[in-house]
């Protein structure tokens, strides 16, 4: 497989080129820590992303084990259901011109430049497969701040990060919609004590009822095709098991002020998209730069 960054100019045309977010919804992301803007992507659009999906997706299953080279992750882990399957790819944008393309996607920017600016860095470039019939696909709760290492590296990360997702096929209930507790922003960074029976980080009801999240205002986000999902560093989410016959895909890429962060890939410079060129930045693997790949990882 090759790996390597594109180099490409125009975007090519979109439509709905005044998606915007109105002072609604500015104030329900500030309210409740998340919003969805609707309509975002057509259908031709969402076809060029299913397509790019798939073509992915087939490469990390020709690979067969979790893979990586530089910033690029495949993983792939082995389900009681279907064998092995593709969970997600993190920055697949190095070597797909669609992907790139729509990380750094003009109305991407009109969404999140009321709160962050027009100049951004991106921290997370990640596709996520939840696929039918599989017996483990859901999410733990969990905040985006958890994850972010090493902290020294990023200043106000309250109110310099948003991640967004692109639904490219129906997110249901059904089918593992993305869960997020409104309003669980304004709690700061939920730390809890992780017992030696749970294996991950990941939060449970009985650790978010301590700090006054009920379960039961848990909000389900259904979204169509093309919907686009903003949710803050600090808000509670996850998702639940895909239950569905229909396939649940997801991409998600997390944006901050470039003046708040040493790390991560140039996204907007003066609010003008940024192809990704040259030696790849250092953004969450430590050994980039020593031990780059490619390499199986499992």
């Amino acid at each position: 497989m090759r790996f390597y960054f594109w180099g490409f100019g125009q975007l090519p045309k979109m439509a709905c080129e005044d998606v915007s977010m109105s002072d609604d919804l500015i104030e329900e992301y500030r309210k409740n820590g998340y919003a969805v803007v609707r309509g975002v992507f057509d259908r031709y659009e969402i076809d060029e992303l299913t397509n790019a999906f798939e073509r992915v997706h087939d490469e990390a299953k020709m690979l067969g084990r979790s893979y990586r080279l530089h910033n690029t992750l495949f993983k792939i882990s082995n389900d009681d259901n279907l064998g092995p399957v593709v969970r997600y790819v993190q920055w697949p944008s190095y070597f797909n011109r669609t992907l790139d393309r729509y990380r750094r996607n003009p109305r991407v920017l009109k969404i999140i430049a009321p709160m962050l600016g027009v100049n951004l860095k991106q921290i997370i470039n990640q596709m996520h497969w939840k696929q039918p019939g599989a017996a483990s696909s859901e999410i733990g709760l969990h905040q985006a701040v958890q994850v972010r290492r090493p902290r020294n590296a990023f200043r106000d990360f309250s109110v310099s990060f948003i991640q967004t997702g692109i639904a490219i096929d129906a997110h249901t209930n059904d089918s593992g919609a993305m869960v997020v507790y409104p309003g669980s922003q304004d709690l700061g960074e939920i730390t809890v004590d992780v017992d030696s029976h749970r294996n991950d980080q990941s939060l449970s009801e009985d650790d978010l009822e301590k700090f006054g999240l009920d379960p039961c205002n848990a909000v389900t986000l259904e979204m169509a095709p093309g919907d686009v999902a903003i949710w803050s560093a600090h808000t509670v989410h996850g998702s639940p098991p895909n239950r569905s016959n229909a396939d649940c895909r997801f991409y998600t890429n997390g944006y901050v002020i470039a003046d708040n962060s040493d790390r991560g890939e140039w996204a907007f410079r003066n609010g003008v998209s940024q192809p990704l060129s040259g030696r790849p930045a250092l953004i969450d693997y430590e050994d980039l730069y020593d031990n780059p790949g490619p390499m199986f990882v499992d």
